[in-house]
């Protein structure tokens, strides 16, 4: 049987690894060009095919995938005279893997419908590194029939995937769970200024917790930075973080709960962004609260040297 035809929009970080699968596993897909030359160049020699909007990537597809910064950019692509809308026919199916507002997901999904066409959420778990390898974590929202479809396609580039209700429940589970991660990097962050302030330095405060009941796989990428100077430990820039802690209070407002921890974590990261930091990947975060602190920053020399 004639595997589906797969559109991809947004081949970065994220989304090259995933569409490099897909591509590898026999899937005719199309591909959205962009500025960063690299990822695009790569998926057309492994097979792909670039269209030259949306529009015409939503032509070719049966099945199309967004992999992109947020609500505002998802909006965009799928408006328009040459948006996804424009070009998606009826059967087809929309999946929004990006990080975006579950009111958004629900009013698309409802405009689409009136035209046979499905438009469901499916954000994602993990690093580039694990698209790379195929191993992602998926949490899609949208009917069970969609589900069961889809997820042989996203097998492909997924080892974990779960549905976990209807349309729109993925992205509000998905800003959830980045909640409680960016809390913890704002955690992270704050007592190792505690620490530094009381003549503990990084490497001690390490000895306590890897190891031990506290010890998670994100704080081993957070303190890749902190004890090691590497920058690229955490793959995540902060402004990225700032806009989904800003999610996260639209969630909250929306859902009309007293959420003061969330807001306390969303100023951390609203914090490291207007100090100039919002390129930074999440770890960096360290050293924009170490400043607040008047504290210097942890790899001072590594980062003049990088910059």
């Amino acid at each position: 049987m004639a595997k589906e035809k797969i559109g991809f929009v947004g081949v970065g970080l994220m989304g090259h690894g995933m569409a490099k699968n897909l591509v590898e596993k026999g899937y005719p897909l199309t591909i959205l060009g962009h500025k960063n030359r690299a990822p695009i160049e790569d998926l057309v020699k492994r097979g792909a095919v670039e269209a030259g909007s949306a529009k015409e990537l939503a032509e070719k597809s049966e099945v199309i995938f967004l992999c992109v910064t947020g609500a505002a950019e998802v909006e965009g692509l799928m408006h328009g005279k040459d948006g996804v809308a424009a070009g998606a026919k009826k059967g087809a199916i929309v999946i929004d893997t990006s990080t975006s507002e579950p009111t958004l997901t629900r009013a698309l999904a409802e405009e689409l419908a009136a035209r046979d066409i499905v438009f469901c959420d499916a954000p994602l778990a993990r690093t580039p590194k694990e698209a790379e390898e195929g191993k992602l974590g998926v949490m899609m929202g949208g009917d069970a029939a969609t589900f069961e479809k889809v997820k042989p396609i996203l097998s492909c580039f997924a080892d974990t995937i779960n549905h976990v209700g209807p349309v729109g429940a993925g992205h509000a589970i998905k800003l959830i769970n980045n909640f409680v991660a960016m809390g913890y990097g704002a955690i992270y962050a704050e007592a190792l200024a505690l620490g530094r302030k009381a003549g503990i330095e990084p490497k001690t405060f390490d000895k306590v917790i890897r190891g031990g009941r506290m010890d998670c796989g994100f704080y081993q990428t957070f303190m890749g930075y902190a004890l090691e100077g590497n920058r690229e430990s955490h793959k995540f820039a902060l402004r990225n973080a700032h806009k989904d802690m800003r999610y996260v209070a639209n969630l909250g407002n929306a859902s009309g709960i007293a959420n003061a921890l969330a807001a306390a974590v969303k100023n951390s990261y609203a914090a490291a962004e207007s100090m100039g930091y919002g390129g930074e990947n999440v770890p960096l975060l360290t050293d924009a609260i170490a400043q607040l602190n008047g504290l210097s920053p942890l790899h001072a020399a590594k980062r003049r040297a990088a910059e």
